[in-house]
């Protein structure tokens, strides 16, 4: 594999626009975004044609798993499946690994679980949960992006959720070190409300698992997650909107000065409820996908900045606990294994919008830079970045077959969909490490600290 002096094409996405241009690099990082006729004369130039040259995909939203149930998935699957789908940055979540990265501690065991296995950069968030509000400093210190809780239970016994209580012992020290707080929003109540009217529905259908998860859930706790946002002057961000119903409420905290954001995810932009049918639980996700009025007025949302950016939430598990044979989606494991395919499936439903390049980019490249504080390292084509990359094909279409997916298990609802948007090649400050098919030599990414990058 070559590292690169300058790539160039005639669209390249920058963030004055997209633009015929080379892209010059020095050491792995932009110097300048020249002329498409302005190559370095006598160096290697990459020269994508008429493909598309976007930064790469930044994803802060990663189950990676490793160590404890790497069974599941690992750094070496996960960051594979990245490159392939042009992610350069991921930040994993605190769960589902054992230890959860609840402690220094733990946040080096996964450090050391994933050293010279990942083909991307990796950083980590830290957890919040019940009684380990003296754990944050270290782990802020240690070098975590930010932290994650759930309100209501997450679905493994080593990361608790939290309630008002536990959140208020953790607030002033996360407004002190001015860090965000990511929040699984559903509470409790609504769910166990909605769940004892359910008694007798018939758990294959994903009606049934749907109205488990009502939107009140969620309404509830981005209510509260404002109200405590406002008390302590913290950074809060919403992980995995799924409802239109809590966008108008993020909005109104974001006019009123909360600091408060907001993301959604490609499953929730590409599937309605609707379609789904009977023990297919391979779509089975908390929150739930819900039908397409929503998912109308969650792009909505995102073009008018209610929602900020679009991330994966990949959230793998061994086939078995999907439960396919029983098809029982309340037994079943929640979550969807989508890191391959995040580009692909939001071009294909984005493709028809205005200015849908720059919005791409918007929302899967800098704004979760932003997230986690890499904003000026990361996710835009401009002078001073990472040379970290992706050139891809939109007009291509190609139909997902499993086999040809890197996650270590390969379902997922994508399968046997066509979708529009080609990787081609992925590269990572100036070097190719995916190429049609082919990965470097051996792993070149880098683990990430805040405040090193």
């Amino acid at each position: 594999m070559t590292t690169l002096h300058a790539i160039r094409s005639t669209r390249v996405v920058t963030p004055q626009g997209v633009q015929a241009a080379t892209v010059h690099i020095r050491d792995g990082v932009i110097e300048r975004v020249a002329g498409y006729k302005d190559p370095p004369p006598g160096t290697h130039v990459y020269d994508a044609g008429e493909s598309v040259v976007a930064p790469g995909l930044v994803d802060t939203h990663v189950h990676i798993n490793e160590p404890g149930r790497t069974d599941w998935e690992g750094f070496e699957t996960a960051t594979r499946a990245a490159a392939a789908g042009g992610v350069t940055t991921l930040i994993d979540m605190p769960l589902n690994s054992i230890p959860a990265t609840t402690t220094e501690a733990a946040l080096e065991a996964k450090r050391e679980a994933a050293h010279g296995k990942c083909w991307v950069n990796v950083g980590f968030w830290g957890g919040v949960v019940p009684g380990n509000a003296e754990q944050l400093r270290a782990l802020d210190g240690a070098g975590v992006f930010g932290f994650k809780c759930f309100l209501v239970p997450s679905g493994v016994p080593e990361f608790a959720h939290v309630g008002e209580s536990d959140l208020r012992a953790a607030l002033p020290k996360l407004a002190a070190l001015d860090v965000p707080l990511l929040v699984h929003a559903e509470v409790p109540k609504p769910i166990e409300k909605a769940n004892r009217k359910l008694a007798k529905a018939d758990p294959t259908r994903y009606e049934a698992w749907l109205l488990s998860r009502p939107a009140m859930a969620e309404t509830k706790a981005i209510e509260m997650m404002i109200r405590l946002a406002r008390e302590f002057k913290v950074r809060v961000h919403i992980v995995h909107v799924s409802s239109a119903r809590s966008v108008t409420l993020i909005r109104r905290a974001k006019s009123e000065g909360v600091r408060i954001t907001a993301e959604t995810c490609p499953h929730y932009l590409f599937f309605a409820s609707g379609s789904i049918q009977k023990k297919q639980t391979e779509y089975k996700c908390a929150p739930p996908i819900r039908d397409a009025r929503n998912n109308k007025s969650l792009w909505t949302a995102l073009e008018k900045g209610g929602i900020d950016f679009v991330v994966s939430d990949h959230s793998p598990s061994p086939p078995s606990m999907k439960c396919r044979s029983t098809g029982d989606f309340f037994k079943a494991w929640g979550g969807i294994s989508s890191l391959q395919l995040g580009l692909p499936a939001v071009w294909t439903k984005l493709r028809a919008r205005k200015n849908p390049l720059e919005h791409l980019v918007l929302w899967m490249c800098s704004g979760p830079a932003r997230l986690a504080g890499l904003e000026m390292q990361k996710g835009a084509i401009a002078p001073g970045y990472d040379a970290d990359l992706v050139v891809w094909n939109p007009e291509k279409r190609f139909l997902v077959r499993p086999r040809t997916l890197h996650h270590r298990h390969k379902l997922t609802p994508y399968a046997n969909r066509e979708l529009r948007g080609v990787v081609q090649a992925t590269f990572l400050r100036g070097e190719i490490i995916y190429d049609r098919g082919r990965f470097a030599d051996a792993p070149r990414g880098r683990l990430l600290r805040r405040g090193d990058c």
